[in-house]
């Protein structure tokens, strides 16, 4: 197994024990070095096992080559319970080129697709992966919203729990995000009043106990972020996230992955305009990536400790 030589882990044992124990493992999208080194040092710092996602154009942004150079960096070993996980991967070759290059774990997406034709690319990614003892998610229903050229989906369509059951049957994936409201993207909300479709999650989680559920689209797009941003240049008013109780509310009720893309880039967003506020005369980019990288650190803190509770998880 070729993620073994960088000391990463697939998903199943992190997973077995999250719920065994009603938590969560976060997973955490990166873009370059920095967020990269932010997100593991909070893992670290937080003695919490972690999933590094990377977007199928986070890849090609960063290269083959670069990334695993950059996960060699990092200096891993297998007790520290780190997957590499590909986000959103829409076709078998795409699963199948990160499994090759060392990715511990992959998520082919035909959510898109007729059930069957989703079933059918789904368990063909499965069986590749599982012969190379790398583990896989798929996703059944539309999450709905736009996170990059991607990421998005036009309309949203909540998981049927019949269905779900079905197609976990006839893929053999690992593990099942499912649609009960969330949304890709930093505007996810009409109003903080809205809430998640907890009646699905109970009758899926009820189905399919002891099955690892996923939630994507579940940033909470934090306040301060969104106006530091805004109070620096930028034009994010409208941005609203999943509320942090309803996040931990669903944790407790099965989800066992909860996917953080906007929140990492708000966080970033925010540290570079900050600094490049404050200080106008400097262009020096190890200064503003800095800020950056120590934002996105301080939210994947809170994230770990306040929402996912996997803190101090390790064994």
């Amino acid at each position: 197994m070729l993620y073994e030589k960088f000391g990463l882990v697939n998903t199943a044992e992190m997973f077995a024990h999250a719920m065994a124990h009603r938590y969560a493992i976060g997973a955490f999208n990166f873009y370059n070095m920095e967020t990269l080194v932010a997100i593991s040092a909070a893992a670290r710092e937080t003695n919490s096992p972690v999933i590094l996602a990377v977007s199928e154009s986070a890849l090609e942004y960063m290269g083959d080559d670069m990334l695993m150079a950059m996960i060699a960096g990092l200096g891993l070993s297998p007790n520290e319970q780190v997957a590499l996980h590909l986000d959103h991967g829409h076709s078998f070759e795409s699963c199948a080129h990160a499994i090759d290059i060392g990715f511990s774990s992959v998520m082919v997406d035909a959510s898109a697709m007729p059930f069957d034709e989703n079933v059918a690319l789904s368990a063909r990614v499965a069986q590749y992966a599982h012969a190379r003892g790398v583990t896989t998610e798929a996703e059944l229903g539309i999450i709905g919203g736009h996170e990059d050229e991607n990421t998005h989906a036009a309309n949203q369509l909540y998981t049927n729990p019949n269905d779900a059951v079905e197609f976990v049957a006839r893929t053999n994936i690992d593990s099942l995000a499912i649609a009960i409201g969330t949304t890709h993207g930093a505007y996810k909300r009409h109003s903080g009043s809205e809430q998640l479709r907890f009646d699905i999650l109970r009758e899926i989680s009820h189905r399919l106990a002891d099955f690892p559920l996923v939630l994507h689209g579940a940033s909470s797009i934090p306040k301060i972020l969104v106006d530091t941003i805004n109070e620096n240049g930028g034009d994010i008013d409208a941005a609203r996230g999943i509320p942090t109780d309803q996040l931990r509310q669903a944790v407790l009720m099965g989800i066992t992955k909860i996917n953080v893309d906007s929140d990492s880039r708000l966080a970033f967003t925010a540290g570079v305009r900050l600094e490049m506020s404050e200080n106008p005369n400097e262009f020096n980019p190890r200064k503003y990536l800095g800020l950056g990288q120590s934002a996105v650190y301080e939210n994947t803190i809170f994230e770990i400790t306040d929402i996912m509770d996997s803190a101090d998880r390790l064994k």
